[in-house]
């Protein structure tokens, strides 16, 4: 298990390139996800309720675990955010608050997803705010969203926008002053963090070594 967890720690670190984010790529492999050690930026997200919601050091009330995924129309995004059910309440118990942040609209948060009933906190970033400034969205190529149209997905109705980007699924550790600790970013959407994963590096920033 403890190897399991290396070989998995050490592809997350290969997977985040050490330069600042510069535009948005049109590959999803050049993205440049903002790293450990970063102060993370103000953006505004957006509730369910369309209200606007600040995000940044000033609005953290507590370390924070921000989650990016796709939109409840992506299937592996839905099964991930099933997966994490099973380290919710450890993760709470270590004192975090999690974020998931979707490129879908605010009116679709919930009733996109196939489990809508899902306990989490769940913001929209249809405006890619937040992933453009945290380094990982990228715009979807043109024949990539004709062949979604064609499997019954629709980029600009789902995010009520026209830029057809979307955010490289990503994971950021917040500690309480607003730092980053951990990056995991794939350009694979099919590539996950394992929930164990997951609560190990949360457990390891929340009580860190001499």
């Amino acid at each position: 298990m403890v190897n399991s967890l290396a070989r998995t720690l050490l592809a997350a670190v290969c997977l985040v390139p050490l330069a600042a984010p510069a535009g948005v790529p049109q590959d999803p492999a050049q993205v440049t996800p903002l790293v450990v050690g970063t102060t993370i930026p103000t953006v505004t997200v957006r509730s369910p309720d369309g209200a606007d919601r600040t995000l940044g050091p000033a609005s953290l009330e507590k370390p924070t675990i921000l989650i990016f995924y796709r939109g409840g129309w992506c299937p592996y995004c839905n099964t991930h955010l099933g997966e994490l059910r099973k380290v919710e309440s450890a993760l709470i118990d270590l004192g975090y608050e999690l974020l998931f942040l979707s490129a879908d609209r605010p009116e679709l948060l919930h009733s996109s997803l196939r489990e809508p009933d899902l306990n989490y906190t769940i913001l929209s970033d249809s405006r890619m705010a937040a992933a453009r400034a945290y380094g990982i969205a990228f715009r979807v190529d043109d024949a990539t969203v004709v062949r979604y149209k064609g499997f019954g997905i629709d980029l600009e109705a789902a995010s009520g926008e026209t830029h057809h980007e979307l955010p490289v699924p990503a994971v950021f550790i917040v500690d309480r002053n607003g730092v980053i600790r951990f990056v995991y970013a794939n350009a694979d959407y099919k590539v996950r963090i394992k929930p164990e994963v997951l609560l190990a590096e949360a457990r390891r920033v929340a009580r860190p070594g001499p």
